[in-house]
């Protein structure tokens, strides 16, 4: 009887004007191989975060869409939020 714990990517979304990269991550337990039990598990990642711990499908995704042009509107949206 071997139960194993299984973490993988099972969506990655881009959101919003300022290319919102929104990760959903699957936590799922197995007994035997027949899944048991599966929790899910979210997260917003912007164009002014450190993505290099991020799965590396994810980093391709965010570094594919966040181009200079839309880390600069992003930067300038925050300023003007005073964040």
């Amino acid at each position: 009887m071997a139960i194993t714990k299984e973490t993988e990517i099972a969506k990655i979304e881009v959101v919003g004007k300022y290319k919102a990269v929104q990760v959903r991550t699957d936590t799922v337990i197995k007994e035997d191989d027949a899944e048991i039990s599966r929790s899910t598990h979210r997260h917003v990642v912007h164009p002014d975060m450190d993505i290099s711990s991020e799965d590396a499908e994810v980093q391709a995704v965010a570094n594919s869409v966040w181009t200079d042009a839309v880390k600069t509107a992003w930067k300038d949206f925050q300023d003007s939020q005073n964040i």
